[in-house]
């Protein structure tokens, strides 16, 4: 008994033949990776994708895909529905985070045992980057902030770190897919700050990496989002909601899961979308007065606005950007009035027309985006002051004098 427990303890140290070939696919060694090996050409082969990784099961959570991915931003409002596509295909997803250890935790139940695997880095230490990435073959940059705070500006989160991500996983060596999140209206001459880095950032991933995959969402709406919850919550506290300009900036509002269905479609796609720049927008363009009266239409209150003028609006906004590094203490998050984004608003944000070059969308990446009426925003039952049942739509325009 002694002498076969030696051979079957011997035979189980021996590499097997599977291993062995996933180590070609990932090469994961320092020699490939390391703090000394000097920057290279892009490792990102177009027309290759990750159509070749081998793949087992049916294809739920329980099988494997072959993608290990890194997604930084995970923990954010798009990350979360990026994480649950990955991981229910039976992908590895790799999660970044630097707060608390409970920042990463709704997202532990959504993969098998072992498959989401949070990592804590420091944006500021290519270290900690080097070592979220050492055994990733895909890496998805959701990472992206709409105001500054004392410790990061607009250009070192929403550009910087985006060029720091794309030239360590140019060095890194076995990096198949890399996806930017930019913003639908980036541009370099945006009076947007936002809008300006994220158009920065997408010129500095493609110079690393020529091949990388630039995906530039609109608005996005969704349970967490950060657009129509803070429109309700506004005119639940005040009793109305302001209009900046005189609220016909048109917008193309889309749903967060159709970006994150994106995003995946992107990965399966075996290479056709590398090098490419897509623009994420809904099948409807609103004006901010459409679709605020959409969100009054479902948190059943009767409509009341106040149009503010960019130029009161921007004062409004201003104390904060001249404060923010003047005052000993941390200020807080703008909501409403957030003076980048008034400057964003000044023009329209919506998908770009054919013109000298086509305009790649969901439709290139075989996906239909939900229209917004319906379940991409039934989470704003929730704003009801007296339940799911309560109140008269606008529809049936009811009179603010019987109104309660």
């Amino acid at each position: 008994m002694q002498a076969v427990a030696r051979r079957l303890g011997q035979q189980s140290l021996k590499p097997s033949p599977s291993i062995s070939s996933f180590q070609s696919i990932y090469p994961l060694s320092d020699y490939y990776y390391g703090a000394d090996h000097p920057r290279y050409g892009s490792t990102l082969v177009a027309g290759k994708g990750v159509g070749h990784l081998i793949r087992k099961g049916t294809g739920g959570r329980s099988s494997v895909s072959g993608i290990v991915a890194t997604v930084f931003g995970a923990t954010g409002f798009l990350g979360r529905y990026v994480v649950q596509q990955l991981a229910k295909m039976g992908s590895q997803v790799l999660v970044p985070f630097r707060g608390s250890e409970d920042s990463h935790r709704h997202l532990k139940l959504m993969g098998d045992l072992g498959q989401i695997v949070p990592m804590k880095f420091d944006p500021r230490d290519e270290n900690t980057i080097k070592a979220v990435m050492a055994k990733a073959n895909v890496v998805i940059n959701l990472i992206g902030r709409e105001y500054e705070t004392r410790n990061y500006s607009f250009e070192e989160v929403n550009h910087s770190l985006a060029e720091r991500f794309a030239m360590i996983a140019k060095e890194h060596g076995g990096i198949m897919r890399f996806i930017q999140i930019s913003c639908l209206g980036a541009s370099p001459s945006s009076p947007s700050r936002l809008l300006s880095a994220k158009a920065a950032a997408e010129e500095s991933v493609l110079r690393e990496l020529p091949e990388a995959t630039i995906l530039r969402p609109a608005a996005m709406v969704g349970t967490e989002d950060r657009l129509l919850n803070r429109w309700a919550q506004f005119a639940k506290k005040y009793g109305f909601l302001p209009l900046l300009g005189d609220g016909s900036t048109r917008i193309q509002p889309v749903y967060v899961v159709d970006v994150a269905a994106a995003i995946v479609a992107a990965l399966k796609d075996d290479g056709a979308s590398m090098g490419k720049v897509y623009e994420l927008g809904g099948p409807e363009i609103l004006t901010q007065h459409e679709l605020a009266e959409i969100m009054y239409d479902v948190i059943r209150e009767w409509p009341r606005y106040v149009k503010v003028p960019f130029r009161v609006a921007k004062a409004i906004g201003m104390p904060r950007e001249i404060l923010l590094k003047k005052v000993p203490f941390p200020l807080p998050n703008p909501d409403i009035f957030n003076l980048d984004q008034i400057n964003a608003l000044t023009s329209d944000t919506i998908v770009s027309e054919n013109g000298k070059f086509i305009t790649l969308t969901f439709e290139d990446l075989g996906i239909v985006p939900h229209q917004l009426k319906g379940y991409p925003i039934e989470y704003l039952i929730s704003y009801r002051k007296g339940g799911p049942q309560f109140g008269s739509t606008i529809s049936e325009r009811v009179s603010p004098d019987s109104y309660p």
